[in-house]
């Protein structure tokens, strides 16, 4: 599921960024997994918003997946200042999973 954005253009580059952070318990990266909800990047004020879940609120490895979002943004627009924001609203569910990711998970 693409997440919401303001720049597909942008967009569309992080997401290729984020694809290389992996849900260590599930194997499957944030992007596939649908863990990304919104991606806002405003040029003018080099700045980068994301919104993103896990896929359950006490996942053991969610600092350390959100510091992994944080850092491949970064990474990508190293100009910019990162801003990454937890949320549990929507409930992340197994429709989020994109294709590959199905068939990544035998699904």
């Amino acid at each position: 599921m693409m997440p919401q954005t303001n720049n597909e253009a942008l967009c569309a580059l992080a997401l290729e960024g984020l694809k290389d952070v992996i849900d260590p318990e599930i194997g499957l990266n944030v992007v596939d997994l649908g863990l990304i909800y919104e991606l806002h990047c405003n040029d003018a004020e080099k700045t980068v918003a994301c919104t993103m879940t896990l896929t359950t609120e006490f996942c053991p490895m969610g600092e350390s997946m959100v510091g992994g979002v944080r850092e491949s943004l970064q990474g990508t627009f190293p100009e910019y200042l990162i801003d990454v924001k937890l949320s549990f609203q929507p409930p992340w569910n197994y429709d989020r999973i994109s294709e590959s990711g199905r068939e990544f998970l035998n699904m």
